[in-house]
């Protein structure tokens, strides 16, 4: 059986003010035409369809064009779930009538989680949805009141699935959740993804996903594995955050044979649009030929620059954020040598060249320079001439 695994499209996705849907659109175009060249059995996608509780119009109306074109026109099942950004009520709005045309889309966690069985040549594959939902739902819902973290309630859910599978049969789990090799915990693979649990554990074991054949995995937007090869994150199909710079975007093509054993490949997806850091002064930015690219750039002027996004934007107008090199110490700030800050007093009856210097040592994390020192007494004594007074 060939299964296509992708995760986190997080539809209606701004990033610095900006919409991604365009960029979307364009990403998951190529997912659609991979899908109609290879016709896979069944299509994963493993939560966060939307980025948020109520997406914006142009956010539904993509996924439901999306999904009519996969379910509908290529015929080919769809297999999703809830994530921690979508609505869990939405998600399972006219899921009934949705699956006698093959899409399966799995919003709230329920006591009794059935899985959707499909065929190939080998006999049966089960899926196991199981959507994102928070501890206290789980405890609830399974009547179990060991459930306090995360990762209880995995465990709790995937014991309950593991009393009803079938050993004839392969089994592939899709789920929704911060998983590390044995549940310690981890940075995230990006700064867009907020926390699943805020004051407490999120981290799940992999431990309790060795049972099944496969386990396609959303949440955390860099594609990796976790503690073997079957237990796997797709990632998100483009960068959502500056975070996500060197993640390579794409999704996984997964061929399961007669005894359940995997072949595993990423495909990668080609962005419109890239996002990237530059770092550069204004002058040498400005030699750049015009490109569309989302940047954030870090301009390495010593010297002010004057409107710095309007000239960013005149080279790439889809520039995001544009800030100057700080030399500040991750410290604090670096005292001007020689220079005691003791009190008003003493700052008053300081040589304010001296003065000068130290608050440029402060915020720079470097001495004035020279030529900078001359400039800063020939203005000041240029001022205190024109007031009437004397350096």
């Amino acid at each position: 059986m060939k299964i296509f695994h992708t995760a986190d499209w997080h539809l209606g996705k701004l990033v610095q003010g900006v919409y991604m849907t365009e960029d979307q659109r364009y990403v998951l175009e190529q997912l659609l035409q991979a899908i109609e060249l290879e016709r896979p059995d069944a299509v994963i996608i493993a939560g966060d369809l939307y980025d948020r509780a109520v997406p914006p119009t142009d956010a539904v109306e993509l996924l439901d064009e999306l999904l009519s074109r996969i379910v509908i026109d290529l015929e080919t099942t769809v297999l999703a779930i809830s994530g921690n950004h979508d609505s869990p009520d939405r998600i399972n709005f006219g899921t009934k009538m949705m699956e006698k045309h093959g899409l399966y889309l799995a919003g709230q966690i329920r006591g009794s989680i059935d899985p959707i069985v499909l065929h190939d040549e080998y006999g049966e594959v089960h899926f196991h949805l199981v959507p994102f939902a928070d501890p206290a739902q789980v405890r609830y819902v399974l009547n179990d009141e060991s459930v306090k973290t995360h990762d209880d309630a995995m465990r709790a859910i995937t014991s309950r699935l593991a009393a009803g599978m079938q050993s004839n049969a392969r089994h592939v789990l899709v789920g929704h959740a911060f998983v590390t090799a044995s549940g310690e915990p981890e940075q995230n693979t990006s700064d867009s993804e907020r926390p699943l649990s805020v004051g407490g554990a999120e981290h799940v074991s992999a431990a309790y996903f060795e049972r099944f054949h496969y386990t396609a995995l959303g949440h955390l937007h860099q594609a990796h594995f976790v503690k073997n090869d079957t237990i796997r994150y797709a990632g998100s199909p483009l960068k959502y955050s500056i975070s996500e710079e060197n993640h390579i975007k794409g999704y996984l093509v997964i061929e399961l044979d007669a005894s359940g054993g995997t072949k595993i490949e990423k495909r990668e997806l080609q962005p419109l649009r890239n996002m990237r850091r530059i770092a550069a002064s204004i002058e040498e930015i400005e030699k750049h030929a015009v490109n569309e690219d989302y940047v954030f750039v870090t301009l390495l002027n010593d010297n002010p620059v004057l409107f710095p996004m309007e000239k960013v934007r005149a080279v790439y107008p889809n520039a995001l954020h544009v800030e100057r090199r700080s030399s500040f110490s991750g410290s604090g700030a670096v005292a001007a040598e020689g220079l005691d800050w003791g009190g008003a007093a003493r700052r008053r009856e300081a040589n304010p060249i001296e003065l000068f210097s130290a608050f440029y040592q402060e915020v720079k994390g470097q001495p004035l320079a020279e030529a900078k020192r001359n400039l800063f007494a020939e203005t000041y004594a240029e001022l205190l001439r024109e007031e009437g007074g004397a350096l």
